[in-house]
């Protein structure tokens, strides 16, 4: 779909191809397919051929969990500890905002709604190319808070030695109570369907790669869902007050998570627009993570100029990004006038790194232009 603003391109993405998109349909059909028909066997045929994992069993046991706690020092315990209790915290205000209701039209009527927590949920934590942390923090502490009675996680294997400790020892600081090491699609339908390992579950959160996404959406029906998260995203609305060098930085800091994301940038300045791509070419190369950066930038990396204030924010609210950073004049003026996206920094001195990881809000956030008519778990 193309914005509904006229773009001039200083820096143009390339067009997403529908045999991509069917590619991923078709694999993740099969694999969903597999496991609702063939259970635990496909769950380790995927696993196997996937992951090259293949234990005993796929249940992570209490001497693994504290095997963990031994693997991840002091001050990473607490940082966890801290990530926690502000996101826990931030749930609980947000649940103290939702209230139940009873109204009485006529005598003798009495109509209502209360607020009952899911009973099962399972959590995907991915991995990926780097393995996050306050993703299972995010998503066990908010069902805990909730009141949800049986929360379950997943996580795809890093090594031979399976799911990374600090992960471990994450969930098991939110009181998870069961954890498997398994990953991608077969993890989302064992927890949909049940295997003789795990209990099936109402619903399954967590954000993810494409295959996740779409594993998500073909099982809704089947579970519930939190939304369709997955890969991240960054827009940016900048005029020329900002400083390029920074935009520049936090359109990277998204990039470098998977050679599928996009981040995008779209200004009023042609000279700012020119600065940043200049300033994204020079630091690309001095980053660790150039190699998936670069990938992302080259094929989902985009820079739009449109003639003012007015079609920045249009654009924006038609991309419905992920997570979105404004800065530039002003800042009172687009908190009133944006309206689709799932998170929002306003200023230079916010970034997505401060709430996607341990601030309290919550980083599994709506994406693929779902801002439009969802918010973040």
């Amino acid at each position: 779909m193309n914005p509904p603003v006229k773009v001039r391109w200083i820096k143009e993405p390339q067009p997403e191809q529908p045999a991509d998109a069917a590619n991923v349909e078709r694999t993740v059909r099969e694999i969903i397919d597999a496991v609702r028909g063939r259970g635990d066997a496909a769950v380790r045929e995927y696993s196997r051929k996937l992951d090259r994992w293949d234990p005993g069993r796929f249940h992570v046991s209490r001497e693994e969990i504290d095997r963990a706690y031994e693997k991840v020092d002091r001050q990473g315990i607490k940082d966890l500890e801290f990530a926690r209790d502000q996101i826990r915290a931030f749930a609980e205000a947000q649940l103290k905002s939702l209230r139940p209701a009873e109204f009485h039209p006529h005598p003798g009527i009495t109509l209502g709604h209360r607020l009952i927590p899911v009973r099962a949920v399972g959590g995907y934590v991915p991995g990926g190319h780097y393995p996050l942390v306050a993703s299972a923090i995010m998503q066990a502490a908010t069902a805990r808070v909730a009141g949800v009675e049986r929360v379950i996680m997943c996580a795809p294997p890093r090594n031979a030695e399976g799911i990374w400790p600090a992960q471990l020892v994450a969930m098991d600081l939110c009181g998870v109570d069961q954890i498997y090491c398994v990953g991608g699609v077969q993890a989302l339908a064992a927890m949909a369907f049940g295997t003789s390992e795990i209990v099936p579950v109402d619903m399954i959160t967590g954000p993810g790669n494409a295959f996740v996404a779409e594993a998500k959406r073909q099982l809704f029906g089947v579970v519930g869902i939190d939304l369709l998260a997955g890969p991240t995203e960054i827009l940016i609305i900048a005029d020329d007050s900002a400083d390029a060098e920074v935009v520049a930085c936090d359109l990277l800091g998204q990039a470098e998570h998977g050679p599928t994301s996009p981040a995008h940038l779209v200004t009023d300045s042609s000279s700012f627009g020119d600065a940043v791509l200049k300033s994204v070419n020079e630091q690309l190369p001095t980053l660790a993570t150039r190699q998936i950066a670069s990938a992302a930038w080259r094929d989902h990396g985009a820079i739009a100029l449109v003639r003012d204030r007015e079609e920045m924010c249009r654009y924006s609210d038609w991309f419905g990004p992920e997570h979105l950073e404004v800065m530039a004049r002003d800042l009172d003026w687009y908190h009133s006038r944006l309206r689709n996206y799932g998170s929002l920094f306003l200023g230079e001195e916010t970034t997505v790194t401060y709430s996607d990881k341990a601030i309290g809000t919550n980083h599994t956030l709506p994406t693929k232009r779902a801002a439009r008519y969802t918010g973040g778990l």
